[in-house]
């Protein structure tokens, strides 16, 4: 039963840290500029999914329960369809005709709250990993004989 738990939890773990990839390049491309006619970056946004994970029975499922258990995979990366930012800077190098300056369109108060939930999420996920390890190792004693 134990492995099942341990995959759904290696997989939110695995994930949590795909966006805070994702998260960490939004925040060091934040503040970035375009030159007049090229698009500027665009923050990533990660889709998440349920997945089957390999349960205690090798087929995806869980033996004492019969159901599959569910992990979690990152399906996709998308560019977020925000606007881009103008800011006005007519001494910018990259300031078009009218003084505009088009930047990313990467919020960083909307980036930290997301670092700060999957900071939350993976925290919580190695909780569970350690709790469980700790059941797992009362039941091995459990069976202990003296």
């Amino acid at each position: 039963m134990s492995s099942g738990i341990f995959s759904i939890i290696g997989s939110a773990l695995s994930a949590q840290d795909m966006r805070m990839g994702a998260i960490s390049s939004n925040l060091a491309n934040a503040s970035s500029v375009a030159a007049p006619g090229e698009q500027p970056y665009r923050a990533h946004e990660l889709v998440f999914q349920a997945q089957p994970v390999v349960g205690s029975d090798g087929n995806g499922g869980s033996a004492s329960l019969g159901n599959a258990d569910l992990g979690v995979r990152v399906v996709a990366n998308v560019q977020s369809n925000a606007p881009p930012v103008m800011k006005y800077d007519p001494g910018n190098p990259y300031a078009n005709a009218s003084g505009y300056v088009m930047s990313s369109n990467v919020s960083p108060v909307e980036e930290m709250v997301n670092m700060i939930d999957s900071s939350s999420s993976y925290s919580a996920s190695v909780a569970m990993l350690q709790q469980t390890s700790r059941i797992d190792q009362q039941m091995i004693n459990s069976f202990q004989v003296a």
